[in-house]
């Protein structure tokens, strides 16, 4: 990515406008539309002065890397949907093999569980509860989690998550690596 397209993913990537990035560095904004453009090649006195308005580094600014064709926010109705055996899962963020986290949304109905057989993979694991209750076996021990209570573990432990209850449990999780 060349010196204009990287300012330009930057500014706009902190949310301001070039009027608003020229006032914070000290410069004219027709400067930053200039620069922005390629129409101008900014000295480095400028350029630092310019990075100074986020501020950010000229080594870091250099160094950083976006995908511009990979987005960054989602609505509910873009999420992933999963699951299996009652159980819904919606994956945040785009599927993918380069991912290195999966956060998801999961609803486990009355009676739902991740099935008969104890689940084990290469990951950690974490989770908090948002409403309803969920059984968690990991290894030899089970606990009932309730609105509020959280886990946390490596997921190369036998596990699985049931539903005793009579309402629905909805719970936030996280896996690093992700697991499919």
């Amino acid at each position: 990515m060349d010196l204009p397209e990287r300012l330009k993913w930057l500014r706009i990537r902190h949310g301001l406008t070039q009027r608003e990035l020229a006032k914070r560095a000290g410069v004219s904004n027709s400067l930053i539309s200039q620069i922005e453009q390629a129409a101008v090649n900014p000295s480095v006195a400028t350029l630092k002065k310019v990075l100074d308005g986020f501020p950010i580094s000229m080594g870091a600014f250099f160094s950083l890397e976006h995908n511009a064709g990979r987005p960054v926010f989602f609505r509910a109705d873009e999420l992933v949907k999963l699951g299996s055996n009652g159980v819904t899962m919606w994956l945040l963020g785009p599927p993918g093999s380069d991912r290195k986290l999966a956060l998801l949304r999961e609803h486990y109905p009355p009676g739902a569980d991740t099935g008969p057989e104890m689940l084990s993979n290469d990951a950690e694991e974490a989770g908090l509860v948002l409403s309803g209750e969920i059984e968690i076996t990991v290894g030899e021990e089970c606990r009932l989690l309730k609105a509020g209570d959280g886990y946390y573990f490596d997921t190369h432990q036998p596990h699985r998550f049931r539903n005793p209850g009579t309402q629905a449990c909805e719970l936030i999780s996280a896996a690093t690596p992700p697991t499919f």
